[in-house]
């Protein structure tokens, strides 16, 4: 019994030559057709002749294919692969059948399956790995005072998202010191992600002092701001003079 493909070699015994049916060379290999009645003529030193069969079955190969969830993925994504057609399978390149598995750049993989009859065929499966986005990310500014705008920019991807209600390029006010993180998807929808550190300051709680808030005319008065390091006012006047 074998199986489709493989080779058997014939032998006649007990007289001087042998001759075989359907193409047979005695000892020596032979792949059989399909299952076959093979005949040996065995010829001794009188010229005497006599004959024995031997039947050879011949199992088909299994129909085996092969499946995978994706033959594209993105770097770092995982792959389940199936055999299909027989009863146990084997992977080249680490893979288990019907377990999760991650590739790690383009690649071609053969399972081997194997029947109830012990006999084996293969099929191959063809898995892109595409790299992920390259991506970064900017902002106006990593440290702003409270209320103050901030424009977030992602680069090295096709399109963006960012946490925390930020729209890629559109000025946003953070309402306080945070990390913003922004994921960029590219042409192959595979996605990497970057992050910024935004400083919020408080503002100085500031108020102002005048010597006087009532005066006759031509008469000085001397106004003072606080809660500040420097001051700036309207109407001419100069701090604290």
């Amino acid at each position: 019994t074998v199986c489709a493909g493989s080779t058997v070699t014939f032998n006649g015994t007990g007289a001087s030559t042998y001759s075989w049916s359907g193409g047979v060379t005695d000892a020596t290999p032979f792949i059989p057709g399909s299952t076959a009645t093979y005949t040996v003529t065995g010829t001794d030193i009188n010229n005497c002749i006599n004959r024995a069969t031997q039947i050879v079955k011949v199992n088909a190969l299994p129909s085996v294919s092969s499946t995978a969830i994706s033959n594209t993925v993105c770097a770092g994504s995982t792959v389940t692969f199936n055999g299909t057609g027989a009863s146990t399978y084997t992977w080249t390149g680490g893979v288990t059948d019907a377990t999760p598995f991650t590739p790690g750049s383009t690649a071609s993989y053969t399972v081997t399956g194997t029947d109830v009859n012990n006999c084996i065929n293969r099929a191959t499966q063809i898995v892109k790995v595409n790299a992920l986005p390259s991506v970064s990310s900017t902002a106006t500014s990593n440290t702003v005072c409270a209320g103050t705008t901030v424009t977030f920019n992602g680069t090295g991807a096709s399109s963006y998202s960012w946490t925390s209600g930020v729209t890629n390029a559109i000025p946003f006010t953070p309402g306080g010191t945070a990390t913003y993180t922004v994921t960029g998807t590219d042409v192959n929808n595979c996605i990497n992600r970057a992050t910024q550190i935004v400083k919020v300051n408080a503002l100085p709680s500031v108020s102002s002092t005048a010597t006087s808030n009532t005066v006759c005319a031509g008469t000085t008065v001397t106004m003072s701001g606080t809660g500040a390091s420097t001051y700036s006012w309207t109407g001419g006047v100069t701090d604290a003079t």
